[in-house]
């Protein structure tokens, strides 16, 4: 015989709770059918475990329970690298009976009298066990093994509760397996917020697909999923949501009637504004107090995004908001002087140029507009004086580094349009300055004789309507 005790269970799963003295009950069966056994019941981490009978006597044939208890309340479960173990030792007593002091000297003597019956593992379970384990899971070995063990000794709710933990630390193999045994992935918190609400908080791609995979629902009325994920500047995240949700899109408002174009401009972030815009965004929607995207742009300074949405937009930049702002005003206001030019002093300019301003002019390029700055057609204020012969205004803008034979996006220079529209005075002064006459545009034309200019022009500009009046 191998040993004279066998007992109920394999392994004893101990449910932790934080701060409490847990305790769990087993089993020993004496297999002796004439003869009664002493038993001895220790752990290999004594500081921790304790019985309610360390040594007793079981009569034969009999069984008897044992209580292990965790005698060190504590916040977190005593999980060590080796597993802690329930070591069964056992000895006959041909007389069936001993005292406590008898049966502590019969198995301080090592013999062969001494039986090994049974080595137990202790198993840790409960949701205090499941946390603990995923937001340490990198401190923790076979964190898989404990962490499947762990969920055995959970109740329903408990999974969910845990899931939204597992959710919330980004780590998506646990929120794979809490869903597997029940956890439900559409459980709702107390603002009826979804799980897919929380793997965004944490950005983690991993656990949205996870969470879609599993059928995971979003109710667009409370899940502002979008403008949080446009804040991240995580393209990625946004292109998971559009492409597997039908009930949002690039257009979607929150409470405040904001777009993600609406929060990736206030961050400044080009990319998701990018790509908002090539899935149908649309950059002059306004929110709630009359804010388009430009104007948040602008409050933060956001150049690129500025630009970009300039690009994207031929309305925003005269939008104005319920204060009667345009982007430009509220740029001004929060001393973002780099945006200046784009927003206004270079139209300023252009203008000034047209109508041979040289005060207006000489104020904007003060403040910092661009003397080379394009508008829709390319066209910098050089080419738009020069066509209207403004010969005062091509000075200024000669002597504050405009470009002479900068082209637009037909291909012509200010020259070129100077001889287009017969202003014989401005195309001389350009080609003092150096003007190329025998430039060709993109086209292969190139100015006529200087000397020929009341004869209808060989080529037609893309002018625009202020232009041509």
């Amino acid at each position: 015989m191998d040993r004279l005790v066998k007992p109920d269970v394999k392994e004893v799963e101990l449910t932790f709770r934080r701060g409490q003295k847990s305790t769990v009950t087993f089993r020993l069966t004496n297999l002796m059918h004439t003869m009664s056994v002493g038993v001895s019941l220790t752990t290999s981490n004594p500081s921790f475990f304790s019985f309610n009978q360390p040594y007793s006597i079981i009569q034969p044939l009999s069984t008897s329970s044992y209580t292990l208890l965790l005698s060190k309340p504590s916040d977190k479960p005593p999980i060590r690298t080796t597993a802690d173990v329930i070591n069964v030792r056992s000895s006959m007593l041909p007389t069936g009976k001993a005292n406590q002091d008898d049966l502590r000297r019969l198995f301080a003597k090592p013999g062969s009298h001494v039986f090994r019956d049974a080595t137990i593992p202790i198993t840790f379970v409960g949701p205090h066990v499941v946390d603990y384990l995923i937001f340490n899971n990198t401190q923790v070995p076979e964190l898989n093994s404990l962490f499947s063990k762990a969920i055995s000794g959970c109740t329903e709710s408990e999974l969910t509760n845990s899931l939204r933990s597992a959710v919330a630390s980004a780590n998506e193999k646990l929120v794979a397996v809490l869903i597997e045994n029940g956890g439900d992935v559409n459980s709702k918190d107390l603002d009826g917020r979804s799980m897919i609400s929380l793997a965004v908080r944490a950005e983690s791609i991993d656990v949205v697909r996870v969470l879609v995979a599993s059928g995971c629902i979003i109710d667009e009325t409370i899940d502002r999923v979008l403008q949080e994920v446009a804040a991240m500047n995580r393209v990625d995240l946004m292109e998971v949501l559009i492409t597997n949700y039908k009930n949002i899109d690039a257009n979607s408002v929150d409470w405040h009637g904001r777009t993600p174009i609406h929060v990736a401009a206030g961050s400044g972030h080009v990319e998701m504004i990018r790509y908002c815009v090539s899935i149908g965004g649309n950059t002059d929607l306004s929110d709630c107090d009359g804010w388009t995207a430009l104007h948040f742009a602008a409050e933060k300074g956001h150049l690129e995004a500025t630009e970009c949405l300039l690009k994207c937009s031929s309305y925003a930049k005269y939008a104005v908001n319920k204060e009667g702002k345009t982007a430009f005003m509220i740029a001004v206001e929060n001393g973002h002087s780099n945006l200046y030019d784009l927003l206004q002093l270079g139209d300023a300019l252009h203008r000034a140029a047209r109508v041979d301003d040289v005060h207006g002019m000489k104020s904007c390029l003060s403040e910092g507009a661009k003397v080379n700055g394009r508008d829709q057609n390319g066209w910098t204020p050089l080419h738009r004086a020069a066509f209207k012969g403004r010969v005062e205004s091509v000075k200024i803008l000669l002597s504050h580094g405009a470009e002479i034979d900068v082209v637009d996006d037909a291909g012509y220079t200010p020259l070129h349009c100077a001889v287009e529209a017969g202003q014989v005075q401005v195309s001389l002064l350009l080609i003092a300055h150096g003007a190329k006459a025998n430039l060709k545009s993109l086209k292969g034309l190139v100015p006529r004789n200087l000397d020929c200019f009341q004869t209808p022009a060989p080529f037609a500009l893309p002018l625009c309507h202020e232009d041509r009046a």
